[in-house]
């Protein structure tokens, strides 16, 4: 055919189909757009299952606890066995962890405490085991931990945390609320059974008969404690010596009393919780603190009271004796009081606006010209993080070993000074600290308990 002619045949052609041009493009278009879509939905698909699975944090995620140690670790109180016998025998033992050094628990601790060379961890769970030892038990305690060896011997080093069964009546329901640890005995605290106490019951701190002669080490005996009116809510554990807070706000106490710590008006020892009267008769107290051979009290109302050992300007501010056996108001002008911690020969309160004051005899935290006063002195605030740039940082918590201090700020900040007893200021370095230094931890701080020469916090991870 000519080219002229099959040009006027497509033209007619097209002429025919023109109506229909218009909707032909466009079903061809939509065609074409929907099988680019499931193309794509497919591709998307299989980028999405060959790609890596990554998990953001939200705001209701949940933090995990942590446990962190430091301090001396021949004793086995930190809970690292590979620290103390070494995994190979080219690896030396290691004597003392300068810095926080994080334990494997899968437990949520919710409580802990250090003794003389011993730790007690607790947990709120419903499952049989709720509190666990590890370090010292050459007077048991930290509860009877056969050998593995000879199922008729006991552990006198305990280096790894180990669990503590209670004689509890309703094991499942009870929850253990709160440990404390002395020289050689502890007390663990529940929400609906009471106190339990463990170790050398020399002096009665344990709150029960002396047996003259009774042997501590291996022994089974954990004690359930009698003789309060209403519900202890928290217990406070001295050298030989214990004291016992109610509902009520009532103070009760036992053990040694040559100092005046027991508070009940005599230098004896007392082996029954027996309730204080002197200045706090009628005072409900808010919380107790001791942790040498004096102890302090918080009223609810914010004010100060203190018996036993001042031969440190403990009490100095209202006598002169040196031993102080009845509870006795402190007329501090430090503001309402919220804390108060009680070491051997320091002692500290933080008030309600989050200031720390220090009095005692020792490294009291402004520096080395300041070692002894019987009068509390304010730390500046601006040592614990206070500036222009972070105005609302103030101390939460304070605690005290025997002759160190620590406090927690609102931001989970750990701060401690004092004597570093085999590096148990957690600093990195053996010197003692003369001002407030912040420990390098990765968490939030939420507590932390002193002992002589090692110390354990309790934190929340970051995310």
């Amino acid at each position: 055919m000519p080219q002229a002619s099959l040009l006027r045949a497509m033209a007619g052609l097209w002429g025919c189909v023109a109506p229909l041009r218009v909707p032909l493009a466009v079903s061809l278009c939509r065609g074409l757009a929907q099988a680019a879509k499931a193309g794509s939905v497919r591709a998307r698909r299989e980028a999405e299952e060959a790609a890596p699975v990554f998990a953001f944090v939200g705001r209701q995620a949940r933090r995990k606890g942590r446990v962190f140690v430091w301090g001396f670790c021949l004793a086995g109180a930190l809970g690292l066995p590979s620290f103390v016998v070494p995994a190979a025998p080219s690896l030396k033992r290691r004597r003392v962890q300068p810095v926080p050094y994080r334990l494997d628990t899968e437990e949520k601790i919710s409580s802990a405490a250090c003794g003389y060379g011993f730790t007690l961890l607790s947990s709120r769970t419903g499952d049989l085991t709720k509190v666990w030892g590890m370090g010292l038990n050459k007077d048991s305690q930290i509860g009877f931990h056969q050998s593995r060896r000879d199922r008729s011997r006991g552990y006198e080093y305990v280096l790894e945390p180990s669990p503590v069964l209670l004689p509890l009546d309703k094991p499942q329901q009870t929850r253990v609320s709160q440990v404390s640890c002395g020289r050689a005995h502890s007390l663990v605290l529940t929400d609906i059974e009471g106190v339990f106490s463990m170790g050398n019951n020399s002096f009665g701190q344990c709150g029960r008969k002396v047996v003259e002669g009774e042997v501590y080490s291996e022994s089974q005996v954990i004690n359930r404690l009698q003789g309060f009116e209403d519900t202890v809510v928290q217990v406070a554990c001295g050298q030989d010596h214990s004291l016992f807070r109610t509902e009520r706000g009532d103070v009760y106490s036992c053990g040694w009393g040559a100092d005046g710590q027991t508070g009940l008006g005599h230098y004896d020892i007392v082996s029954r919780p027996t309730k204080l009267q002197g200045d706090l008769a009628g005072v409900r107290v808010a919380q107790v603190a001791t942790g040498g051979d004096c102890c302090l009290a918080v009223s609810e109302e914010g004010d100060l009271f203190g018996w036993g050992n001042s031969e440190y300007l403990q009490l100095a501010s209202v006598t002169e004796a040196t031993q102080v056996n009845v509870p006795r108001h402190l007329p501090f002008k430090v503001g309402k009081v919220k804390e108060a911690a009680c070491g051997g020969t320091v002692s500290a309160v933080l008030n309600e606006e989050g200031h720390v004051f220090v009095w005692g005899y020792g490294i009291l935290g402004k520096g080395p010209k300041l070692m002894e006063t019987a009068i509390p002195e304010m730390i500046p605030p601006s040592l614990f993080g206070l500036s222009d740039v972070n105005p609302d940082v103030c101390v939460a918590r304070i605690r005290c070993g025997l002759g160190q201090f620590a406090a927690i700020t609102n931001r989970g900040e750990l701060f401690v000074w004092g004597k570093n007893v085999r590096g148990c200021l957690g600093i990195g370095r053996m010197e003692d600290q003369y001002f407030p230094w912040r420990v390098t931890l990765p968490g939030e701080v939420m507590d932390v308990a002193c002992g002589v020469d090692h110390m354990v916090a309790l934190a929340k991870s970051f995310i």
